[in-house]
């Protein structure tokens, strides 16, 4: 997409509002029964604890403590930089919830009495509207909730909700009928069968889902979660094994000491991180107009191999609109345009108002006014004909065959010819007639949503095959498919073999997105890995998939596919760096705490610290602080690029594993000067 203004505005890092919000409630995330789900930095609290209390003890028998103290400080510190780096990413959701709130506000209701007289209506408050119920909504009104347009065409300004500043056209029928609570009408009107229970809304569920509250950790987030506990366990076995050796040679540590070793040891740069991590990638899609309604749909999209999209509202628009006039032998394009005009003018069928439209940009023919006195031939299943009589002439435009019956006469050869050709090209022909006399045909066909081929390439580039699923036939989904620049099309499809199709490729080991907009696609979509739902579709639809699309562009995929890759990247990227530096943190304090004891320790003082004090404080004022610098890098990701899984382990290993050592021997240093020069150490 790669356009600002269709985005949800994102919130910025350095938003002082944000900051200080983040501060109280990474604060409030102290509370050591809701730290138990993050054992790394559990773990690290308990300790922050445990030499708080030492401290205070020793300070209480008149012993030095500024040293101790100044370890429980940094540890305290580590923690609450862990619970910042949370309260940071849940805020920048809570931040964008809070303006959707403002968007929907107290919307009132001009409840319908009568489907046949817009007239009558009772006020009602937004939150007493029920499933079902009709309501009016005129320009300048805002939508009190989510429903489906029974009557009427509308521009509506869906910029709250999408970020969208364009206004877009919604109307009754086809796959611009659903309408979202606390979107503005800009002009004409609107009848709303409500669809939402007050609370259930759209925008409701947006809400509760940006603020975080109905977010599981992911399958890839538990697998990390149970290895980071694992490593706690060994390196807590590890430093009670170096208790006992020192003890054995008569010079134990203290126990501030060895909180020091064990929280430098174990992994607390990822541990504080890898919420943040999960968290931001869900509020990265937001931005983008997709809501996901789990965290394991975003990690899910990074490994999507294959997409399928259903054609109608997902690849074209939705309706079939005129694309093309095809006047009959001796008579002139503009003349034909002109008949399909008033031919149309009482068609209210998105098709027939697509036929004006194209004549007025095709032609320049301007539909008028339906003339006094005029009588118009409305369609019917039977006649298949629609069309206007004047008092200058007859017009009908209708099925080739119907037409012809109606008129009595045969189609010239040359225009059968391409009517046939448009069949066979997936269109639809209708003829146009005046007075008994054929004048042309219209071709009507489903329009490819424009720049829809480049996506596609930009996802084969991506891996990702793309196959594209529609009921209607083989020659119409070959005509699509082609145009469209799909890898591969089923056509006749039932939604049985939808989902069959994804059985059998998640059979094979494959993960399968699946992107669609109607009830028939309602069972894809919940049997997909990655469901997205355009916003204009059904109410099952969007029921259905893990996420939503609020800009119904089916090839948002790569927005979601890179998000979802750059969450999997960045979390491997940072859990990277965090190993990397522990390795280093290890050359600053083991020589520092057991020098002493084994003088042959001190070749491993590669750093040159002033002092084992110096040493240790270092190490864990960097341990603590690391984690603040990363915080930017969790919530915005590691940039995606299209490269192999070799490479991008090349990548990691240079940039984040080199660079996870390095940085902590130049931070760990730099400290040691500071700490130095200020007598602190």
């Amino acid at each position: 997409m790669g356009k600002a203004a269709r985005r949800v505005r994102g919130v910025a890092f350095t938003d002082r509002a944000l900051l200080g919000r983040a501060a109280l409630n990474a604060l409030l995330k102290l509370n050591p029964a809701k730290l138990v789900r993050n054992p790394v930095i559990f773990v690290t609290e308990v300790v922050a604890i445990l030499v708080t209390l030492l401290t205070g003890l020793g300070a209480a028998r008149g012993q030095g403590f500024a040293f101790q103290a100044g370890i429980a400080a940094w540890l305290w510190l580590t923690v609450v930089f862990a619970t910042f780096a949370e309260a940071v990413a849940e805020g920048r959701g809570r931040a964008q919830a809070e303006s959707l709130r403002r968007a929907r506000g107290d919307a009132r209701a001009k409840l319908l009495l009568r489907l046949d007289d817009r007239t009558l209506w009772q006020p009602r408050g937004a939150t007493e509207l029920k499933v079902g119920d009709l309501v009016l909504v005129e320009a300048g009104d805002i939508i009190p909730s989510d429903g489906e347009i029974v009557e009427g065409i509308a521009s509506v300004n869906e910029a709250a909700v999408t970020g969208e500043s364009a206004p877009v056209i919604r109307e009754s029928g086809g796959d611009r009928s659903a309408v979202t609570g606390g979107t503005l009408v800009v002009s004409d009107w609107l009848v709303v069968r409500i669809t939402a229970a007050p609370g259930s809304t759209f925008l409701d569920r947006m809400i509760t889902l940006i603020e975080g509250a109905a977010r599981q950790k992911t399958p890839n987030e538990v697998a990390l979660d149970i290895l980071l506990a694992g490593m706690t366990i060994i390196f807590l076995i590890a430093v009670a094994s170096l208790v006992g050796l020192a003890s054995w040679n008569g010079r134990p540590p203290s126990v501030p000491v060895l909180a020091a070793l064990l929280v430098t040891l174990i992994p607390t740069t990822i541990g504080g991180l890898l919420s943040a991590i999960g968290i931001a990638g869900m509020d990265r899609l937001v931005r983008f107009n997709v809501l996901a309604t789990s965290g394991r749909a975003v990690e899910a999209a990074g490994d999507v191999d294959v997409l399928l999209l259903d054609k109608t509202g997902t690849i074209t628009f939705g309706n079939r609109q005129a694309a093309g006039f095809v006047p009959a032998p001796g008579i002139a394009e503009r003349e034909l345009a002109e008949a399909a005009v008033l031919a149309s003018l009482g068609d209210e069928t998105p098709e027939g108002r697509s036929i004006l439209t194209f004549a007025r940009e095709r032609h320049g023919v301007v539909a008028p006014a339906l003339p006094a006195g005029a009588k118009v031939v409305p369609f019917t299943a039977q006649t298949r004909l629609s069309g206007l009589d004047l008092m200058d002439g007859q017009y009908r435009k209708g099925a080739v065959d119907s037409l012809a019956r109606s008129l009595g006469i045969a189609i010239p050869p040359a225009l059968a010819e391409a009517v046939e050709r448009i069949a066979r090209q997936g269109g639809t022909p209708l003829a146009v007639g005046r007075d008994g006399v054929v004048l042309g045909a219209i071709e009507l066909k489903d329009i490819v949503k424009p720049g829809i081929r480049e996506r596609f390439a930009e996802l084969r580039r991506m891996g990702i095959r793309t196959v594209m699923v529609t009921g209607d036939n083989r020659l119409t989904a070959a005509a699509i498919a082609a145009e469209a620049g799909v890898d591969d099309f089923l056509a006749e499809a039932t939604p049985e073999q939808k989902l069959g199709y994804i059985r059998k490729a998640q059979g094979e080991g494959r993960l399968v997105a699946m992107a669609g907009d109607g009830t028939n696609d309602a069972p894809a979509l919940a049997q997909a890995d990655v469901g997205l739902a355009m916003q204009t579709g059904t109410q099952a639809a969007r029921e259905a998939g893990n996420m939503v699309d609020l800009d119904s562009d089916p090839t948002k995929l790569i927005e979601v596919v890179e998000i979802g890759k750059q969450l999997l990247i960045t979390r491997g990227a940072l859990t990277t760096f965090s190993i990397a530096n522990d390795v280093a943190k290890y050359f600053a304090i083991l020589p520092a705490i057991f020098v002493v004891s084994y003088p042959e320790l001190g070749v491993f003082n590669v750093m040159r610290l002033a002092s084992p004090e110096s040493a240790i404080l270092s190490a864990v004022i960097f341990n603590a602080l690391i984690i603040v610098a990363l915080v930017p890098l969790a919530l915005r990701g590691v940039a995606y690029a299209p490269v192999g899984a070799a490479a991008l382990l090349r990548r990691n290993l240079l940039i984040y594993g080199l660079g996870g050592i390095v940085v902590p021997f130049v931070g760990i240093k730099l400290i040691d000067l500071l700490l130095t020069l200020f007598g602190m150490a």
